[in-house]
């Protein structure tokens, strides 16, 4: 018959059974453990970008390149077909306004101002000679008005007195014809030297008047010459800075040639240049923040320029502060042009791991693991972004490059 077993060596059985379990189960932990750090690797979190979701304001901005451009700057060219006869100014020298920069050679201007100058001093000669001539004439037809004045009137005594005798009979009636004849033909000259004397006035008055016109065209020939003359001592239009100069003495010039350029020093706005992508979401007076390091300055669109090049439209921006001095000639800056603004909207800062809107895959840390979640991703300013829905304020999310994580749906992050 069976008898019953020692209990202390059902303790014993029992106590390797549990021992058992356990190396099993700790067996399977360090396996799990094991196949985990093969499954879902860590990353240091030192070596990420971590930022964490917040509420705030943020405004969608449109990336352009920019470069600083003064607002006033004059082109000075070559009136004339010429040479540089001397140069008196440097390339980037601050200038005064009227300072000499140039000389050119201006021996045909000259030549021609001289020729200009004989010409109207034959004008007035001609001039004085008619009016001397229409004087003359004028006297001479005056002399001949007085004899004809004289002879009129001792031809009308005559004719008086051969009236009084034809009617006592003491003339033919021939004699009284001719006496009345006579005294008509006075009349009729008389009358031709009055008409003679306006008839000369109106011819000669008429050559003055054409010697003084002609004088007058000479006189304007001469002053347009006196002028290229000016500009032929190149002179700075304002005070400011010669950003373009030919200082090469003795180099040819064609007419209407840029010869030096120059700029103003203390105002100043940005052209901005950006694919013809964003072309549609531009608009005269849309906000505008330039920023050059740490300096940011705000302005506006001012002119969007219709030519577009190699695929870049261009536009101009003012500046509020165009004088700023951080602002200099050519300096290259970064422009955001603001399309859109938004507030109380949640955010979280710009990092590689986001590619423009839309819904994204991004990693979200919770307990030391990153989860990859979809989020919707909105509006971005380039500092930060704007996310629609996927997260909560206080979330923390890798925002940093995980291309080499995307395959994966979790890591572990060591802290």
């Amino acid at each position: 018959m069976d008898q019953a077993l020692n209990p202390s060596i059902i303790s014993g059985r029992r106590r390797k059974t549990v021992m058992v379990l356990a190396a099993a189960l700790a067996t399977l932990c360090a396996a799990a453990w094991g196949i985990n750090r093969v499954v879902s690797p860590s990353v240091d979190a030192d070596s990420l970008l971590i930022a964490q979701v917040r509420t705030g304001n943020i405004a969608n901005t449109i990336n352009a390149s920019g470069i600083v451009i003064p607002v006033h700057e004059e082109l000075v060219s070559s009136p004339i077909q010429t040479h540089v006869a001397k140069v008196h100014a440097k390339l980037g020298q601050q200038v005064k306004a009227g300072e000499l920069l140039l000389e050119l050679d201006n021996r045909t201007i000259v030549l021609a101002i001289d020729g200009l100058r004989e010409q109207v001093a034959q004008q007035e000669n001609r001039i004085l000679a008619l009016t001397l001539e229409m004087d003359q004439k004028r006297k001479q037809l005056l002399s001949s008005i007085e004899l004809l004045e004289l002879d009129l009137q001792a031809t009308r005594v005559k004719l008086g007195r051969y009236q009084t005798l034809r009617k006592a009979g003491g003339v033919s009636a021939e004699d009284l014809l001719t006496a009345e004849l006579n005294v008509q033909r006075n009349e009729i000259q008389l009358r031709q030297q009055h008409e003679q004397i306006e008839d000369s006035k109106r011819v000669t008055s008429s050559g003055i008047e054409g010697a003084r016109l002609q004088k007058n065209i000479l006189q304007k020939q001469l002053q347009q010459q006196q002028e290229l003359l000016a500009q032929t001592q190149v002179r700075a239009p304002f005070a400011g800075m010669l950003t373009w100069l030919l200082a090469d003495e003795g180099a040819s010039l064609a007419t209407g040639q840029l010869v030096a350029k120059v700029s103003e020093l203390s105002n100043y706005k940005v052209e901005a240049s950006l694919s013809d992508f964003h072309a549609r979401s531009l608009n005269a007076g849309q906000p505008v923040r330039v920023e050059q390091g740490n300096v940011r300055l705000d302005g506006v669109v001012q002119t969007i320029l219709p030519e577009i090049q190699n695929g870049s439209v261009k536009l101009l921006v003012t500046l509020d502060q165009p004088n700023h001095a951080m602002l200099r000639n050519k300096l290259r800056v970064e422009v955001n042009i603001v399309t859109e603004q938004k507030k109380n909207t949640l955010l979280a800062d710009y990092g590689p791991a986001f590619n423009g809107r839309g819904p994204q895959d991004i990693f979200v840390v919770r307990d030391g693991v990153a989860r990859k979640t979809t989020l919707n991703i909105g509006a971005s300013d380039g500092k930060a972004v704007e996310i629609l829905s996927g997260v909560r304020a206080g979330d923390r999310l890798i925002i940093s490059d995980t291309s080499r994580y995307k395959d994966r749906d979790s890591i572990r992050v060591a802290q």
